[in-house]
C-alpha cells in the first residue's frame, strides 16, 4: 500500500517553513523530517517516518506558491548564511552560486528540493499540484 504525504504549499514562506510543512506531513504536528538538504535526502531513504520499502508519494499542493517562496531570493539568503562557515575549498563555488541567485538566475531551493525528492524517492514519488 502506498502512503501519500501532503505538503501544504500555501503555508510555505521560506525554507524554514518548508521544513516544518514536510515534517508535519510525514510525522504529524511538530514532526521532524530534516532541516537541511542533506538531512532531508537522508530522511527520504526511509526509516524517519516514511515506509522502509519506499512505497510513498509526496503530494505538494500549491507548489507554484512554494516555488516563488523558495525562489532566487530565498536561495540567496541560504547561500549568504552558508558563506561564513563554508570550507575554503568550496568558497568560490558558493560565491558564484550566490551571485547567480542574486541576479535571479540558476537553480533555486525549490529546484533543489524537487531534485532531491525525485532522486531519492523516484520520479513517480512526487506529485506537484
Amino acid at each position: 500500500m502506498t502512503v501519500t504525504y501532503v505538503i501544504d504549499g500555501s503555508a510555505i514562506t521560506g525554507l524554514d517553513s518548508f521544513w516544518d510543512a514536510v515534517g508535519e506531513a510525514v510525522n504529524g504536528p511538530g514532526g521532524y523530517f530534516g532541516r537541511g538538504l542533506d538531512a532531508f535526502a537522508d530522511c527520504l531513504g526511509g526509516g524517519f517516518g516514511t515506509p522502509e520499502d519506499g512505497a510513498f508519494v509526496i503530494e505538494w499542493r500549491d507548489h507554484a506558491r512554494s516555488a516563488r517562496a523558495l525562489g532566487h531570493e530565498e536561495t540567496a539568503r541560504r547561500l549568504e548564511g552558508l558563506l561564513p562557515r563554508v570550507h575554503p575549498t568550496n568558497r568560490a563555488r558558493i560565491e558564484r552560486e550566490l551571485a547567480e541567485a542574486r541576479a535571479g538566475r540558476g537553480p533555486t531551493l525549490f529546484d533543489d528540493l524537487v531534485g532531491i525528492i525525485t532522486e531519492r524517492a523516484g520520479p513517480d514519488a512526487l506529485r506537484l499540484r
